[in-house]
């Protein structure tokens, strides 16, 4: 089989193993493997343009005008991705996480900038954060996805927008002026005009610095009272403000209607977008708000509690990589996302380190930063997203190497719908960021030979970085420069997880030294090939079609 990107991946689990010494024949307990934030696998998915589980629900509010390229609802919501979910493709895949576009009712028109009509489609043009877009769905079809979701062991992470509305249309009037800005437009060239601005024209700016109370905007009490809700809204702001002690400022409503997510839902995680674009205070005071509601859920719900946790908050500051450990720059001042704020953020530069580093420099590299300067905190790879208009392989001439890189690298990784079908991400007539959302491709997964086979090439990597938190959370070591191998090791607790990696090995018959990490007479399983291995000498031999070897201790 031929491979952009060959490889050889042995990994074997090491159990510390816990014993009652009250019996001498009390079995032996082995450690579940443990989720681990810092090495999760991550599915990043477009609600609309995933999977359309629910047709009855693809048109509302008479978002009936014909749109530019891939600027329209298509159809994806939430049934569709429980549905998913239930069917077992993200378990195949590895996948341990799934953060999906921003739910919440979006505006009702649309807006034209030259690219055509474009509608909400996307998720972060919001006009009512405490309603679900009945594109998406409805709320109880939310509640199944993470019933769904935890039962499979898989956690849910939602998008959080707070700088800004959606879009003025005709309509969707604009927000009160003591909650918005409509100018300046952001200049982008020192902190204050990337914060105090409109990130782009027509897009009102919350005020996030005020601590002026304003009222509810006029729009949202009219819709309210339509709905029958308006008195159970109040009350629960009320509520919410008096246990907080915060002023009724625009930053803090939309907190509340955000952590009740994670009351209702018990949701386990915020994405949370344009981070650079609001006072850093604003992420500390919402970490605060989430933990808070975090705590309320699982003590509300003891049942439903999957681990010991801490709420999961990663950042979208753009631009920001890795090398600035825990500071972005924004020219005049440099800023401090992590301590207080993030758990994680967004790597904007890892698709760089991939092309222009070798492999072990860039191993390296990022273990020396995530075990010192971000010791304690991540950060989130990627190699394709929506708005990335320069992804690693947009036209997908390199998905093995794609997917081989991505998730053996240190951090969480990021897979980016249709990573692992080999989705084209250039759309003929499409302008911008249209081309990176165009819709799962799931026919290609059914009928082309190509593209199954990449799907089984993430499949197998997906599912030994969900099962080794080595791969991603461990330190690592290269073992040897030629043949090129490598360890990762992870302990958390009674749990030991130990990885050895070989790149660049041949196909057919290959032998590794592997006399520092197992004892000769261990059986190792190979669930690449489906065979089994026993080292030999420090050394294991295996012998197959494929140029990939993926080893565990059986």
């Amino acid at each position: 089989m031929k491979r952009s990107f060959v490889l050889i991946l042995i990994i074997a689990v090491c159990f510390s193993c816990q014993t009652k010494v009250s019996k001498a024949d009390h079995p032996i307990e082995t450690p579940e493997t443990p989720f681990v934030w810092e090495a999760a696998n991550l599915y990043f998915l477009l609600t609309d343009r995933f999977n359309n589980g629910d047709p009855s629900n693809d048109i509302n509010f008479d978002r009936t005008k014909k749109t530019g390229k891939l600027r329209g609802f298509e159809g994806g919501d939430l049934k569709g991705i429980t549905q998913k979910i239930e069917e077992g493709y993200f378990t195949d895949l590895g996948i341990n996480a799934i953060w999906m576009t921003p739910i919440v009712e979006q505006i009702h028109g649309g807006t034209d900038e030259g690219t055509g009509v474009t509608y909400g489609f996307h998720g972060y043009w919001a006009k009512d954060w405490t309603a679900i877009d009945p594109n998406y769905g409805t709320k109880e079809d939310l509640k199944q996805l993470v019933e769904a979701a935890h039962a499979k062991g898989i956690r849910v992470v939602l998008d959080a927008v707070i700088n800004h509305t959606g879009p003025v249309t005709d309509k969707d009037p604009v927000w009160p002026s003591d909650w918005v800005r409509t100018e300046p437009q952001c200049q982008y060239n020192n902190y204050e005009n990337t914060i105090t601005c409109t990130l782009v024209k027509n897009l009102p700016d919350i005020k996030t610095e005020s601590n002026e109370a304003v009222e509810l905007p006029p729009q949202l009490v009219e819709k309210w009272k339509t709905e029958g809700r308006y008195e159970q809204e109040v009350a629960e702001l009320d509520a919410f403000f008096e246990r907080t002690g915060h002023p009724r400022a625009p930053r803090f409503y939309i907190m509340k209607w955000l952590t009740d997510y994670i009351t209702e839902f018990g949701i386990d995680g915020y994405r949370c977008d344009t981070v650079k674009h609001t006072e850093e205070f604003v992420w500390e005071e919402f970490k605060t708000e989430c933990d808070y509601a975090f705590s309320e859920y699982k003590k509300n719900h003891p049942d439903k509690v999957l681990d010991d946790n801490n709420f999961y908050l990663v950042g979208e500051v753009y631009n920001y990589g890795i090398s600035s450990g825990k500071f972005f720059n924004f020219g005049d001042k440099e800023v401090n996302y992590y301590d207080d704020k993030f758990a994680s953020q967004i790597n904007f530069e890892y698709k760089w380190n991939v092309k222009q580093m070798e492999v072990e420099a860039m191993f390296s590299k990022y273990d020396s930063i995530l075990h010192h300067q971000l010791k304690g905190f991540g950060i989130l790879n990627y190699l394709s997203s929506h708005d990335d208009g320069q992804p690693f392989d947009p036209l997908r001439d390199k998905p093995f190497e794609t997917g081989t890189k991505l998730l053996l690298g240190p951090g969480t990784s990021q897979v980016y719908y249709g990573d692992e079908s080999a989705r084209i991400l250039v759309v003929d007539s499409a302008v911008g960021d249209a081309n990176l959302r165009s819709k799962m491709n799931w026919d290609a997964l059914k009928n082309k030979e190509k593209t199954t086979l990449v799907l089984e090439h993430w499949k197998k990597l997906g599912q030994f970085r969900a099962n080794h938190p080595a791969i991603g959370a461990g330190k690592h070591q290269m073992i040897s420069q030629q043949p090129y191998t490598f360890s990762r090791r992870f302990s958390d607790g009674n749990f030991k997880d130990v990885v050895v990696v070989g790149l660049d090995l041949q196909s057919g018959e290959k032998t590794l030294e592997v006399a520092k990490i197992f004892k000769d007479g261990l059986v190792l399983h190979d669930a690449y090939s489906n065979q089994n291995v026993t080292v030999e000498d420090g050394k294991v031999t295996i012998d197959s079609e494929f140029d990939i070897v993926l080893l565990e201790q059986k």
